[in-house]
């Protein structure tokens, strides 16, 4: 063989090897920034000429990279720098301290609004020539405020008309990954953990760069390294030095590290006889161990703790109260400006009456107990991430304490990586919830972002859905949740059709067909999923353990809790679990405005009828169907729902890359088959109670229950 073949050989291999991502199957996510049409590209060259962005430090330099890169992608040539303003056509990006004439300019007023990250972007005259600036109070501003920019001209919008100032409504906007130290991520369907712990932190993977890239460019500002059940070594001298090379990279981004610690880290690793957190020895143990990580990394964020729950240790543990060891934690990390996001999420270890009503006894009998420094982290609703929860009782119930919200962007009960399922109208579904804590319009949003309680400290976490997977989410569309997550944590009141919109624009381009087509598909997407899955307020339906596929029939479990009978109490005289004064009374953790809007069956919304209500078979619905052929219904239309969005798909080939089309062609396809097994799954098991047929005009299930409820699944992912 000679040296021209093997040299053309190798170039192929290495062409290979670079196909994902040369081929845009997504590593890029919305930052690929692919050349406008030529007449939205013309109009940008005549509008931006030079740049004028003097650089301070490595945030700024950073920003105008991202910039200078963006803009050759988009417009197919660069910004020529400048050190002053020019006639017409200049960029101007800047702070008082690398600008300080912008004192001068009108724009100034907006400065005194915007804190520390807000940023402006205007089209606006400076010393009297039109000109385009980007301004922020800091450097972390400016970076969102480029990012931002960036979406303005992916979009392919009028930057004439540019006026836009905002700020983050909610201080702390982490993902919470649930990571394991051996790689392995809980709950997570995107390969295995992005931290390379054995190669940390000699080898800084660019990988690692890229997603704090990712991060800040949506305005998320921590990340919580490792899972929340948690291992004690993360908290040892070589983790610490792992977490702070990546402390290192995340930095400049604007991006802090959290990590989650064990409670008994004080037995594990200082051989102490307890973890009480009223033993001086026990916070003594803490006190050195939290100086010793600011030693490491000297922004350290704090901790995440999960307690008593799941079996996990805790305060309890000592019979003392989540508290007294959130407070413990709380005094050692407050010299050093570090925070405590205590879960909320617990349960006892004897069988409730109720689970859903369990955060809230556990919780709110400790309102004010907290010190500054803690937030209780809450998730959105009183059971576990189901397809769809009411809004957690707490929110609006702890006047006295910091609360934050929890979502979860992994798809735990919604399918995995295989399923489409756009979470930003769950995510704001939850968010503009009105509690009626102070009277009308307390939302959730306005309770965790302080508007409306005046609570200074407040956070919001996502449950991260990456992985090593080349798109980083496993399924294409998934990162439209990372992306959603990001937009809401910064104003929870944004519209999700708006989020939604703007993804697909900055991932897909602006063809106004294929926008039309995708906008709606998305917007639907998890109301067929709950169709299909658990549909009039079911839920925890899923398959044990592993949480896939349909398991209503799951019982004689190590707790009842921990089992689909528990939550649907299906029996031959109806169906549905009676959390009013007659049941459980959970309904009762909620504003009486809120009571009046579920207590009645005959005016409860059909979204939440059987989660608060046991209703018999033949109930009369608002559509005048029964129960019984309202829920086949449901599970049959969203059957046909995940049809639609196949063929919806289908007609956008040719205007998507085809390596994504093909993919999202794939997965859909799994999809419909898994719509299919649910839906033929649970209707044959509730139909054994109602005794009733299945309605004329839909098909029969393929197999008798038997078959279902044999089903095996060896190669599930996500732990």
């Amino acid at each position: 063989m000679n040296i021209t073949i093997r040299i053309l050989l190798f170039l192929a291999y290495v062409c290979c090897l670079n196909l994902p991502i040369a081929a845009q199957s997504g590593y890029r996510l919305w930052l690929d920034f692919k050349p406008l049409p030529t007449e939205t590209a013309a109009d940008y060259k005549r509008q931006l000429k030079t740049l004028l962005f003097p650089v301070a430090n490595r945030t700024d330099s950073i920003a105008r990279q991202e910039l200078l890169t963006a803009v050759n992608g988009l417009l197919g040539e660069g910004l020529k720098s400048v050190d002053t303003l020019q006639e017409f056509g200049t960029l101007v990006i800047g702070t008082p301290a690398t600008l300080p004439w912008l004192a001068g300019e009108a724009i100034a007023g907006h400065l005194q609004h915007i804190g520390d990250e807000g940023y402006g972007i205007h089209y606006t005259a400076i010393k009297g020539k039109p000109t385009t600036v980007i301004f922020a109070n800091t450097s972390s501003g400016i970076l969102y405020g480029v990012y931002a920019f960036l979406g303005v001209l992916q979009r392919g919008e009028d930057i004439s008309q540019l006026a836009t100032t905002t700020q983050p409504k909610i201080a702390l906007r982490l993902l919470n990954h649930w990571d394991n130290l051996d790689r392995t991520v809980e709950r997570g369907y995107a390969g295995f953990s992005l931290w390379d712990w054995h190669r940390l932190p000699g080898y800084r993977d660019p990988r690692y760069t890229d997603y704090a890239r990712a991060n800040a460019s949506i305005g998320i500002n921590g990340t919580v390294l490792n899972n929340v059940n948690a291992n004690a070594l993360m908290l040892t001298a070589p983790y610490l030095e792992k977490a702070a090379a990546l402390a290192d990279i995340f930095r400049p981004y604007g991006i802090k590290v959290y990590l989650s610690a064990r409670f008994s880290a004080p037995i594990e690793l200082g051989g102490l006889a307890d973890a009480d957190p009223l033993n001086p020895e026990v916070q003594q143990w803490w006190n050195d161990k939290v100086a010793e990580i600011y030693r490491y990394i000297p922004d350290f964020g704090g901790f995440l703790v999960k307690a008593n729950s799941e079996g996990q240790p805790g305060p309890q543990n000592y019979g003392r109260s989540h508290a007294e060891g959130a407070n413990m934690l709380a005094d050692a990390l407050n010299p050093h400006g570090g925070v405590v996001m205590w879960r909320a999420f617990v349960y006892e270890d004897t069988e409730p009456e109720d689970r859903a009503k369990q955060a809230y006894n556990e919780f709110k009998p400790l309102d004010g107990q907290f010190r500054e420094n803690v937030i209780v982290q809450v998730k959105n609703g009183a059971i576990d991430f189901q397809p769809r929860e009411p809004f957690h009782p707490l929110f609006g119930a702890m006047p006295g304490t910091p609360l934050m919200m929890e979502f979860q962007i992994t798809q735990e009960y919604l399918g995995f990586a295989t399923n489409l399922a756009y979470l930003g109208t769950l995510f704001s579904e939850t968010l503009l919830a009105d509690t009626y804590a102070h009277g009308p319009h307390s939302t959730v949003a306005r309770i965790i972002d302080g508007s409306l309680t005046g609570q200074k400290l407040t956070a919001m976490a996502g449950v991260a859905n990456t992985g090593t997977a080349v798109n980083w989410t496993g399924h294409p569309f998934a990162q439209a949740n990372w992306f959603a997550y990001g937009k809401l944590a910064w104003d929870p009141d944004t519209d999700a059709s708006a989020i939604a919109d703007d993804w697909l624009r900055r991932t897909f381009g602006n063809d106004a067909s294929l926008i039309g087509a995708l906008l709606p598909m998305m917007m639907q997407s998890r109301e067929t999923i709950v169709n299909y899955m658990t549909p009039l307020g079911l839920h925890h339906l899923m398959g044990w353990s592993h949480h896939y596929g349909p398991g209503p029939w799951i019982k004689d479990k190590q707790r009842a809790d921990w089992t689909s009978v528990y939550y649907h109490q299906a029996n031959k005289d109806g169906i549905g679990f009676n959390r009013t004064a007659s049941g459980s009374d959970a309904l009762s953790q909620y504003a009486p405005e809120v009571q009046a809007q579920f207590e009645d069956p005959q005016t409860c919304p059909d979204e939440y009828l059987l989660w608060f209500h046991h209703l018999p078979w033949d109930f009369r619905m608002k559509s005048g169907e029964t129960l019984w052929e309202a829920l086949c219904h449901h599970y049959y239309s969203g059957v046909e729902e995940v049809a639609g969005m196949r063929a919806v798909w289908k007609a956008q080939k040719g205007k998507v890359n085809d390596t994504v089309f093909e993919e999202v062609s794939d997965l859909l396809a799994i999809q419909h088959e898994e719509a299919m097994l649910w839906r033929d799954a649970c209707v044959l098991y509730f139909q054994q109670f109602s005794g009733m047929p299945i309605p004329d005009g839909l098909e029969r299930p393929e197999h008798p229950l038997e078959y279902y409820e044999n089903l095996q699944f060896h190669f599930v992912p996500g732990i």
